[in-house]
């Protein structure tokens, strides 16, 4: 994988903007792969399809690219228009998220990082404030994407700090979380919210440890009275799909990201 942007592509463009965008989808055209089934090269969309730029042309996983000049992604990451992106991650063929941070610098990349789609909620697109009547495009509604609730299982890195990462770790991440498909929106909220208490406990956890993050999680489900119940709920379908195990009475384990 080349690290580097082709910048003799951005000759002849002015905007700032442009040329990001002629850098970066050029970049993730020529370098990444299919996650799902290891395809060399993903294609560019046909232009003009909202929340879309690559597909892979074997498996027809769909991927949006979202790029800015920094080191890593971040928490919150800013996008369109409000009501467009709501409509596309609530969709059946919903996208997956490539997040790519460059050094401007030297046009160098420095993070990649895929968000699955499985991964998305309808609360993680942040409502901005409509623009003022003064504005060109006066009224409309922009939003914000926030990965920061995300457990660290969603935010699958290619590349990190310049270092490009194992296909084959990438693949295995991928494949260990595809349960989520199977969930729908109103569940998968609770379920992201365990995952990510869970991936801050050691190892080897017990119950009352997942108990202490009762405040949390009251706070995150304000209409939900019976939070202890939830949490037990969801440890027991992280059980079924071979996250976690039962070791003993009130007692878990992590279970290792797979290598087969």
């Amino acid at each position: 994988m080349n690290l580097y942007f082709n910048t003799d592509l951005a000759k002849g463009y002015k905007s700032p903007a442009q040329i990001a965008r002629v850098l970066t989808e050029n970049w993730l055209g020529e370098n990444a792969y299919c996650p799902s089934c290891g395809c060399a090269h993903i294609t560019k969309a046909i232009n003009n399809r909202p929340v879309l730029d690559f597909d892979c042309p074997d498996c027809a996983e769909q991927f949006e690219l979202k790029s800015k000049q920094a080191k890593s992604a971040g928490k919150i990451i800013n996008d369109g228009a409000y009501s467009t992106m709501m409509q596309r991650i609530q969709a059946a063929d919903n996208p997956n998220f490539f997040f790519l941070s460059y050094n401007k610098a030297d046009y160098s990349v420095r993070q990649l990082m895929l968000v699955p789609k499985h991964f998305f909620t309808p609360e993680m697109i942040i409502r901005r404030k409509p623009l003022p009547e003064t504005a060109k495009r006066a009224g409309w509604i922009g939003c914000n994407i926030n990965i920061g609730a995300l457990p660290n299982s969603g935010k699958i890195l290619l590349v990190d700090k310049g270092i490009v990462m194992p296909s084959e770790t990438v693949h295995r991440q991928w494949q260990q979380n595809l349960f989520l498909r199977q969930q729908k929106s109103e569940g998968k909220g609770w379920l992201l919210a365990v995952m990510r208490c869970v991936e801050a406990l050691p190892e080897q956890f017990t119950l009352a440890q997942m108990y202490a993050f009762e405040n949390v999680l009251q706070q995150q489900f304000p209409a939900n009275r019976h939070i202890k119940d939830k949490i037990r709920q969801q440890l027991q379908w992280l059980r079924n799909q071979g996250i976690i195990e039962f070791s003993a009475r009130g007692q878990y384990r992590k279970i290792p990201l797979s290598k087969s």
